[in-house]
């Protein structure tokens, strides 16, 4: 079979499958994306405002809304709330601190049969790691530009 046989059936397939999907409604999901994740965004901003009445400032503050919004995001996930939240709002539900408690939690709740070390400790950052190898590689590059940069 010739190179264009095979992209003309891979064409010809793709339409078929196609043929089947029911169309996205992109504006619908763009709108609830931007919602929720508004939402999320404006949960931590309530929390913020709450710990800054009580007396909380600067990197306490910051620290402080940083754990309530992973326990939130870990939480709802335990709960199965967060993935029912996830199909609804798709990339709205990403916002990064809580989309990040949900990325560690979900595969640490999914392979806990396996055990805990083989299970869940080796599987929990299965998403999360890459995530995490290339923020760090990624933050050590700009710091190093910044340094040679002298800035």
């Amino acid at each position: 079979m010739t190179e264009k046989q095979l992209v003309r059936r891979n064409q010809n397939y793709l339409k078929y499958v196609n043929s089947f999907a029911p169309p996205t409604k992109h504006f619908a999901t763009c709108g609830r994306a931007f919602m929720v994740g508004g939402l999320i965004c404006t949960i931590g901003q309530f929390f913020r405002f709450l710990l800054e009445y009580a007396g909380l400032s600067g990197e306490e503050l910051a620290g402080t809304v940083s754990v309530l919004l992973i326990f939130l995001g870990t939480l709802l996930t335990g709960l199965g709330v967060y993935d029912r939240i996830g199909k609804q709002a798709g990339a709205g539900s990403i916002v990064p601190i809580t989309g990040f408690a949900n990325s560690v939690a979900s595969p640490a709740i999914e392979f806990k049969t396996e055990g805990y070390v083989y299970g869940m400790a080796a599987k929990m950052f299965l998403v999360a790691g890459p995530i995490l190898v290339f923020g760090v590689t990624a933050g050590a590059a700009v710091g190093l530009v910044y340094w040679l940069l002298g800035l």
